[in-house]
């Protein structure tokens, strides 16, 4: 057994994504990923989606889960209303005003929905999740798509195992619960690891922005800096004031191999995503290439 398995199996897999769908980092982490969709479509030449800790596929916000904290409505209920500002965005907001027709927000499309929407017939998207819960939903929620192949097992060694892929152009989601420590150097070793199979691949690596005594994205981005890639990008959003003990306040993304024109787009999305969803004054955003092409 590896040490990624013996980590989730010794951690029992407690989180659930349900508590936290549709919250700011949500609305961070699918606008990006449309965003990379959007450049990958504008060739024909089929591509695919991988999703290495996949979740649900999709989330119903009337839930005692969803309704415990309700962040889905300091999230993409805050956004929603303002939406014709997002022309960038309107296919991610197409599929949420599909999934909710008598204008109630009630479902959130977790990224595994919002991938088999926005890709084409001849691309291909493949799903992996741990927690035997979540794969029966995802399975569930995902039925009937010729194109989706569903994985029951680890996303870190799951992605290693998998690569390359078929077809050999395509981007990878990578979305762990950060629930243990050990998840941050997980993420660089399988990526690096991943870079070597796969080294065309887009990989887009989430990561949540803690209170100052939790928080270890910096340790991670450094470490990440350090690699040998061909460039790293980074962006985060902010919605409030960092607390000193608890709470996330914000969240980042770390693109690697980003397309081309890709920080360019996201130079005029940010700050709009950010004066939207604020919570305080101290809403910031932040855009960074850690390694840039030569």
């Amino acid at each position: 057994m590896s040490a990624i398995t013996r980590s989730y199996s010794a951690n029992l897999l407690s989180y659930r994504h349900s508590y936290h769908a549709g919250n700011h980092a949500d609305v961070l982490k699918h606008s990006v990923m449309s965003l990379i969709i959007e450049k990958l479509k504008e060739k024909n030449k089929p591509f695919v989606f991988i999703d290495t800790h996949s979740g649900a596929g999709m989330y119903d916000l009337t839930t005692e889960q969803a309704l415990k904290r309700s962040e889905f409505k300091t999230g993409i209920g805050k956004l929603l209303p303002g939406k014709s500002q997002f022309p960038e965005l309107k296919d991610y907001f197409d599929l949420i005003m599909k999934l909710n027709p008598e204008n109630h927000l009630r479902w959130y499309p977790g990224s595994p929905r919002l991938a088999a929407h926005l890709l084409r017939k001849q691309d291909r998207i493949i799903l992996m999740e741990l927690h035997n819960t979540e794969i029966d939903n995802l399975q569930k929620n995902m039925r009937g798509d010729v194109r989706i192949e569903i994985h029951h097992r680890n996303g870190f060694e799951g992605l290693v195992g998998i690569l390359p892929p078929i077809p050999a152009r395509g981007l990878v989601l990578i979305d762990p619960a950060y629930e243990v420590k050990e998840d941050y150097q997980q993420v660089v070793t399988s990526v690096q690891e991943a870079s070597l199979r796969w080294p065309t691949g887009i990989y887009v690596i989430w990561y949540p922005i803690l209170s100052a005594q939790r928080d270890r994205s910096s340790v991670m981005l450094q470490r990440l800096g350090k690699c040998d890639f061909k460039n790293l990008l980074v962006a985060e959003l902010s919605v409030r004031e960092q607390q000193q003990d608890v709470g996330m306040h914000g969240s980042g993304m770390v693109i690697i191999n980003a397309p081309w024109q890709l920080d360019q787009r996201l130079t005029t999305l940010l700050p709009r995503l950010s004066h939207h969803l604020a919570q305080d004054t101290s809403a910031r955003w932040m855009l960074e290439w850690r390694i840039e092409s030569a």
